[in-house]
């Protein structure tokens, strides 16, 4: 019998199973497993005919929303690890399971010349590109800021932001009027994070930078968007090296509603940036996904 809860209140909560995983983690070895489906979720073809590029597309709030793109009608290429092959197969096979084409792009963001790569082979296998998703991240706890090294900073800073600068210089001579680029900004990036300084540098530079472009290519038809989450689901905290199993076991316990989000609540705010019927007069915002959470910015 389905429960008669709105999902907002029928989602799993805290307090989960005590776990941990090396980093960069994978959705299958999570306990409990993320939602990712979007059950809930009515596609209207809202992306018919498009095509997006993903990056962490593998598992996560990438997965949950290549699989609502292709439900959509887009075709996608999701960009991951090369140790993140067997969850990317996995997003793979339900992308085509939903009748769309799905392109395998394994390598490593923090490297330019992949980062264009990644851009050319989508839009030459897939016929195009339409839709730029930047959401792959790095992050690791530190209980102080001596911890942080030169080399940690660095590979924060060039996961998180230089790939999206990476992405989208590469990205703009293939996109057309009605095209998208979404950023995936945090929470930690309005009111920062205390053990996640770089972290949270690096999504208020997404912020900044999102407004930046945006206001850039607007006269060329272009949309340029972030969301920012709050607590979700996915691989990359459990598998932060600075948070213990018994703190994975509290992920999200704070938040308003008591609980992070799962993938798939994640998702339809991705088709309604993409989709210019949806929101043809929105660029260089940072649409807040937060559980409750308010702030400015």
């Amino acid at each position: 019998m389905k429960d008669s809860k709105p999902q907002m209140q029928s989602e799993i909560s805290p307090p989960f199973p005590k776990q941990h995983q090396e980093s960069p983690g994978l959705e299958s070895k999570l306990r409990p497993r993320p939602r990712f489906l979007a059950e809930n979720y009515k596609a209207a073809g809202k992306l018919e005919g498009k095509v997006a590029l993903i990056t962490g597309g593998d598992s996560g709030i990438g997965r949950a929303v290549a699989v609502i793109y292709a439900r959509e009608g887009a075709d996608v290429a999701i960009v991951y690890l090369p140790q993140e092959q067997s969850d990317a197969e996995t997003t793979r096979d339900v992308v085509q399971g939903q009748g769309q084409r799905c392109l395998l792009i394994p390598g490593d963001l923090t490297d330019p010349g992949f980062c264009k790569q990644a851009v050319e082979r989508t839009a030459e296998e897939l016929g195009g590109l339409d839709i730029l998703v930047s959401n792959a991240a790095h992050q690791s706890r530190k209980e102080n800021l001596g911890e942080v090294s030169d080399e940690e900073f660095d590979r924060t800073f060039k996961t998180n932001v230089y790939a999206y600068f990476w992405l989208a210089r590469a990205a703009l001579p293939h996109l057309k009027p009605g095209s998208a680029i979404i950023g995936t900004s945090s929470v930690t990036g309005l009111r920062g994070e205390e053990k996640l300084p770089d972290y949270s540098a690096t999504k208020g530079a997404i912020n900044a930078f999102t407004k930046s472009l945006a206001m850039r290519v607007q006269d060329k038809g272009i949309r340029v968007n972030a969301v920012a989450p709050g607590p979700v689901w996915t691989p990359l905290n459990p598998s932060d090296p600075g948070l213990k199993p018994e703190e994975v076991a509290k992920f999200g316990e704070h938040n308003p509603m008591g609980r992070p989000a799962q993938p798939e609540e994640l998702a339809p705010a991705y088709v309604f940036l993409a989709s210019d019927a949806d929101s043809s007069f929105i660029t260089g915002t940072v649409l807040q996904v937060m559980g409750g959470e308010t702030t400015g910015g």
